[in-house]
């Protein structure tokens, strides 16, 4: 659900068809490409017709976008783009105000597309979830609540749960990143419900492992922190499909 790939500002290991391909061969479902700083709608389009692998994108609302732009989601949503990033990078640039936000919050509605968190903190994230059951907008990620960007306590967790799922990333645990134990990972897991929850990477950097290691990395750390089999497999498998399809 949750992959970075070239082309990029940021240095990355693989490009749209390198992970397209790879996750194939790896006997994955589906990816979905995200980038901060354009739409990855028509580059997952050109990934799924040379790799006959279903690859998904979507936008991310950003500067370089616009920001909080109808018309750049109206846009992916129109080029097949299932997701919609609310900031990230640009998260202290960028207010969510309440007309904008509503107007985001309709496409998101009519194109049943998938809006995501971006790294808005909790005070903003409990804002947008009050804006969504206003609106009706039922397909919502928080995108990995457990990093130092968002920052989510095990309360907030466990309320954010009630409307939307919480996705936790590989990524968090890498040296260049938080360091997060993934026992702590673990532990929110089991506190609010894999029935709530989506395993994800994260992954793309050049200093990383690459996606598909990444989320056998993650699988087996779970298991060894008592997650079952059967709980990854609602968290992999089931839940991203009840999103994206």
């Amino acid at each position: 659900m949750h992959i970075h790939t070239n082309p990029d500002l940021k240095p990355r290991l693989l490009d749209d068809y390198e992970a397209a391909l790879e996750a194939k061969e790896n006997g994955m479902e589906a990816i979905v490409i995200k980038s901060h700083v354009e739409s990855t709608a028509g580059r997952a389009y050109i990934a799924r017709r040379l790799t006959g692998f279903p690859v998904w994108g979507g936008v991310t609302l950003n500067l370089p976008v616009g920001g909080l732009n109808q018309d750049a989601v109206r846009s992916a949503a129109l080029m097949g783009g299932k997701v919609v990033w609310l900031p990230t990078i640009h998260h202290h640039d960028i207010k969510i105000e309440q007309e904008p936000l509503q107007e985001i919050l309709h496409q998101v509605k009519d194109y049943n597309l998938v809006l995501a968190t971006g790294h808005l903190k909790p005070q903003d994230i409990f804002y947008v979830l009050d804006e969504c059951h206003s609106i009706g907008v039922e397909k919502i990620l928080i995108n990995h609540p457990l990093t130092g960007v968002v920052g989510a306590s095990l309360d907030e967790q466990k309320e954010m749960a009630h409307q939307a799922y919480l996705e936790h990333c590989w990524v968090a645990t890498m040296p260049q990143h938080d360091r997060l134990d993934p026992m702590v990972m673990s532990e929110a897991i089991k506190e609010v419900g894999v029935k709530h929850c989506i395993l994800a990477t994260d992954l793309g950097q050049k200093y990383n492992p690459n996606p598909v290691l990444g989320m056998q990395m993650m699988i087996e750390s779970m298991l060894k922190h008592e997650i079952s089999w059967k709980e990854i497999t609602i968290m992999c498998q089931d839940n991203p499909k009840k999103l994206l399809f």
